[in-house]
């Protein structure tokens, strides 16, 4: 989830790209998947030349736009993913998830090489990915194109679904700036805020938003927001410090906490921890951008182990920080000061920045199929009217399910653990399959899709039943209220 559009940076790689090959023959499965082989066996990985070429990324670029393109709104959301699942289980569940999202990242560029190579193309997008995988086996070729257009369609609910929680995310933070102002101070010691009587409700906030959103994403030139995304990113940044700094500085004493959750609730930490990991859709565009792809390894084992204890420690010292008060997002439990007040407003400028960077993904998979139909003088005002509709469709499905940690657990659930988790090692089988993949190769692939599985059956399940318990309380509190 990150602020860096995979789909964007693949399509205009696919477009440029040009590709040197001096193998005479495929790789093997063995050079292509083991991590021991020596430098001579990574030939094919070596002596052809990416897209980036010379003038791509250096090392420490990629890892910056790695890091960017897995650090965002569901970081906010780890310390209530640690209080589902317990203060021990929750940190050894997001190190284990850690793990497993890296290994499925490293899969799906090692996949993507020996693709490439066979199908002689110079870069290949994750939906193009898994249809030559398709293609590769005898029983799935003649439904290879339906790859894609699986992986296309839950990168259309993974971006909407982004979309629809910076709506929740950004009414509930400036509602809470908003009613809370007369009463701020420039005291910051005090771990609570100012309980108010609400004015408006927080889906009114998002209304508030809607025309400024629509007006953002009729900017179709994600060039014209560059200036704007590189002040996003360092705001964001500069909270995630401060949020990070005062849950460090705050901790209490965490003897009255469970070391492991309730059982019903490890499906929402499921939910919420995946979709923060989710950052497998930037992984090709930028090993594909690189000066040295064959150093792309490194950048992702490195860039993930600071990504993955980052979300162990915030998640940890902000679930130890407020404990069982943790709200769905920890923004909504800092102090009721100016400072703190200040980091709010700044995550959702980012946010609201972001929402532009995310729509575009979806936005350039379903607008051009419409215009396809459309005469050329209706192309601009239709091109126009679609985005305005899809930034109402994900408005109105936030009005709809107006909590933070719903909305985050569904997305999570629903299409996250598909990128992340089952598809990886799926393709793995199916481009390798006639290269003699051992028993314990296709034992650790069944376990780790299953796990996405379960977890994306049992997460949407339960996600979806909290979903309508908590609509019917708020329809019966509100229907009370309206009585008296």
């Amino acid at each position: 989830m990150g602020l860096v559009s995979g789909h964007q940076l693949s399509k205009r790689a696919g477009r440029t790209g040009s590709m040197l090959f001096t193998r005479s023959r495929d790789p093997t499965e063995e050079t292509a998947l083991s991590p021991t082989q020596s430098q001579g066996q990574f030939d094919s990985q070596s002596q052809y030349e990416r897209v980036g070429g010379r003038a791509g990324c250096s090392f420490t670029q990629t890892l910056i736009n790695l890091l960017k393109g897995n650090v965002g709104t569901g970081l906010l959301g780890l310390p209530l993913a640690v209080k589902y699942s317990g203060l021990v289980l929750g940190p050894l569940s997001l190190l284990a998830m850690g793990v497993v999202a890296v290994h499925c990242m490293d899969l799906l560029v090692r996949c993507s090489h020996h693709l490439s190579i066979k199908k002689g193309k110079p870069f290949l997008s994750y939906g193009e990915a898994m249809e030559y995988g398709m293609e590769n086996c005898s029983w799935t070729c003649r439904h290879s194109v339906w790859g894609r257009r699986l992986v296309e369609l839950f990168l259309i609910i993974t971006q909407l679904g982004f979309c629809c929680a910076y709506f929740v995310f950004l009414g509930e933070n400036v509602k809470q700036v908003v009613e809370t102002a007369n009463w701020t101070t420039v005291n910051c010691q005090s771990n609570q805020t100012t309980a108010t009587m609400p004015t408006l409700d927080s889906r009114l906030y998002m209304l508030c938003f809607l025309p400024f959103i629509i007006l953002l994403v009729f900017i179709r030139n994600l060039k014209h927001l560059v200036l704007w995304s590189l002040v996003a990113n360092f705001a964001m940044c500069g909270s995630v410090v401060l949020i990070l700094w005062h849950s460090l500085s705050n901790i209490q004493n965490p003897v009255s906490l469970p070391y492991v959750g309730k059982a019903a609730d490890y499906p929402l930490f499921f939910g919420i921890a995946i979709f923060a990991f989710e950052g497998i859709g930037v992984v090709l565009p930028l090993e594909n951008k690189m000066q040295r792809p064959q150093n792309f390894r490194t950048v992702v084992f490195f860039g993930m182990t600071l990504v993955t204890l980052l979300y162990i420690g915030l998640g940890t010292a902000g679930y130890l920080c407020f404990g069982d008060e943790i709200g769905a997002s920890i923004t909504l439990n800092l102090p009721n000061c100016w400072i703190y007040h200040i980091v709010k407003l700044l995550y959702c400028f980012g946010i609201y920045i972001t929402y532009a960077l995310q729509f575009y993904v979806p936005a350039e998979i379903l607008i051009p199929l419409a215009m396809a139909h459309v005469p050329q003088r209706w192309q601009l005002p239709f091109d126009l009217a679609m985005r305005t509709t899809l930034v109402i469709i994900t408005c109105a499905l936030a009005i709809l399910i107006p909590e933070l940690d719903l909305v985050i657990a569904l997305v999570g659930s629903v299409s996250s653990s598909f990128l992340a988790l089952i598809l990886p090692p799926i393709l793995q089988v199916l481009t390798f399959h006639n290269h003699g993949l051992s028993a314990w190769v296709l034992i650790k692939d069944a376990v780790v899709s299953l796990v996405g599985i379960v977890g994306f059956v049992a997460g949407t399940y339960v996600t979806m039943n909290e979903i309508i318990s908590r609509s019917s309380t708020r329809y019966s509190n509100s229907t009370a209220s309206y009585s008296s």
